[in-house]
């Protein structure tokens, strides 16, 4: 088991663990309407309080092997710009990707960027076998980022979930240590 939540290094960005001094940054950028609109766990409005008890939440379930959370941080000037992270699934070796970007720092190759390097994490620290990834359909862009780091599309749910009282068609994408480069 791997003690100490990562810090990760990629050309651009530094992915690292949150701390509570980030809550006001991941409040204003998480409540962002259009971070919600196409998250499917981000709530709005995003309530004082939430970015303290999410934050809260990251070391225990770090050492619990059941998550791993970072911030991703520009290292040209330290700005939090987003998050990424892996929902761990000990018992099948696979983690569910996640992350959001600030509306801001969309099309710069961030996100991608961020998921190569948590991929290349999960594969080569953790040892997980698979790494598999959701977005809501009418957000391709989401799903062009995991195409980019080689995942493939492996299904369509159909309404699938419940976003802002509407039913939201999912597409999932996977992508094994094996298949990672």
């Amino acid at each position: 088991m791997i003690k100490n939540r990562p810090t990760i290094k990629t050309d651009r960005l530094l992915l690292r663990p949150f701390e509570l001094s980030d809550a006001p940054q991941v409040k204003e950028l998480a409540g962002d309407k259009a971070i919600s609109d196409t998250t499917l766990n981000i709530p709005y409005p995003y309530e004082d309080g939430m970015a303290e008890e999410w934050i809260s939440t990251h070391q225990p379930k770090f050492e619990a092997e059941e998550r791993v959370d970072c911030a991703i941080v520009l290292k040209s000037t330290q700005e939090l710009i987003g998050a990424i992270g892996l929902i761990i699934d000990k018992k099948f070796n696979r983690a569910d990707l996640g992350y959001w970007v600030a509306k801001e720092y969309w099309n710069h190759g961030y996100c991608t960027e961020a998921a190569r390097a948590i991929l290349d994490y999960a594969f080569d620290k953790l040892k997980l076998h698979k790494i598999t990834a959701i977005h809501i359909a009418r957000n391709p862009a989401s799903g062009k980022v995991m195409e980019k780091i080689g995942m493939k599309k492996e299904g369509l749910f159909k309404d699938h979930v419940i976003k802002c009282d509407e039913y939201e068609d999912i597409v999932s994408y996977g992508i094994l240590n094996g298949e990672f480069t």
